[in-house]
């Protein structure tokens, strides 16, 4: 829920995420319940149609988590055993971890300091540096940031390898007033309950390539073709039900309210961290920022964080372990430098539309007081 704006003394925990769950959403998971159609339905389809409007999409395929989509849409642009993709090892394991379900080899590239996002620069000379072809790359917009799409689209133009957007943290981002997720060949979702738009756990593909839409729709059921029994590739069962839709329609009508709670708060920390060593969240020309997380890099971050617990505030760490140094990943090549300097930097804060301004506030106040952050 967000909270309403207080003039009293800041009292209780700020957590560091909060699903943003009301009334609608409970009643349209009843109304859902009490059709007695609780798999993929009606219900579906309209959040598939509602959230491709939203990224001015041509197709939306609708999945059960943010994982399985970006699974199904490697599939479906024709990733298989061997093929090479170039990603970044600073992002959530599931990234690479669908690369390697849909039997393609994760290759990394270092991210830009400023951004966190993948480094075009680097990519390409990865792709140069590389004896054999690579067949996509997946750019994460971390944090809720539009990576540099403009660049990537050139280089994928240039050596024609598939370009997807993994936009787990980016509902509301826009890059010259366009959404994140239909500007590659194909843009990936999650709505995991801590995301900007959450639907409990889901996910969703989206493309304007009419034949990448019907690839992902047949691999996330089995490999129909349609709802009969004839099934013409494999496929799995990564199909949403129509409680989550429920739900995500739901959310989608108060989505422009949350992004922009979360701006708000992201302003009012710039305002009160500005006094401090912080290097805090940039915002490039012509992108627009979702603030799935509000990102600081700092010194002393162990002792910043306990400072903010004991003040009741939560911090958090995403991620404190690069991709390619993680165990499952042991004789995975390459190096990161730019990831690895930054893990030990990285910090975020309560952003989220729960926070109040006067929290948003009080956080930065408290950092400021207390001198508690050296430069990085």
């Amino acid at each position: 829920m967000i909270r309403e704006e207080s003039t009293e003394a800041i009292d209780g925990q700020v957590p560091i995420a909060e699903p943003h769950i009301g009334d609608a959403e409970i009643d349209r998971a009843v109304d859902v319940l009490q059709t007695g159609q609780l798999a993929d339905g009606p219900e579906v389809r309209s959040f598939e149609s509602e959230f491709a409007d939203l990224c001015d999409a041509g197709h939306a395929v609708a999945t059960s988590n943010g994982t399985t989509a970006l699974h199904a849409a490697l599939e479906s642009v024709g990733i298989r055993p061997g093929n090479r993709v170039i990603t970044t090892p600073f992002s959530f394991v599931a990234t690479a971890n669908a690369i390697r379900l849909a039997g393609g080899v994760p290759t990394f590239a270092d991210i830009n300091p400023s951004t966190f996002n993948l480094d075009p620069y680097a990519v390409e000379e990865r792709i140069r540096s590389l004896d054999d072809p690579v067949d996509a790359i997946v750019v994460v917009h971390l944090y809720g940031l539009p990576a540099d799409m403009d660049h990537f689209a050139d280089i994928a133009d240039t050596y024609d390898v598939a370009l997807i957007e993994d936009a787990a943290q980016a509902h509301g981002a826009m890059i010259d007033g366009q959404h994140v997720g239909a500007i590659g060949d194909v843009g990936t979702f999650s709505f995991y309950p801590t995301k900007n738009l959450t639907t409990g756990e889901g996910g969703m593909i989206t493309t304007d390539d009419e034949e990448i839409a019907a690839a992902a729709s047949q691999f996330i059921n089995h490999g129909r073709e349609s709802d009969g029994y004839e099934h013409v590739e494999l496929g799995h069962n990564f199909r949403m039900t129509s409680m989550a839709a429920a739900i995500g329609n739901a959310q989608l009508e108060r989505l422009p309210e949350i992004i922009e709670r979360r701006r708000e708060n992201a302003v009012a920390l710039n305002a009160a961290l500005a006094e401090t060593p912080a290097v805090t969240p940039i915002e490039p020309p012509g992108r627009r920022h979702a603030y799935h997380q509000y990102t600081i890099r700092c010194g002393n971050r162990d002792k910043v964080m306990r400072v903010l617990a004991d003040h009741d505030i939560d911090s958090a760490v995403y991620y404190p372990t690069p991709i390619h140094q993680q165990p499952a990943y042991d004789g995975v090549s390459g190096t990161a430098p730019v990831t690895e300097r930054l893990v030990d930097q990285v910090l975020s804060l309560p952003v989220h539309p729960g926070v109040s301004r006067e929290e948003a506030a009080h956080i930065g106040r408290i950092l400021t007081d207390e001198e508690v952050i050296s430069y990085v």
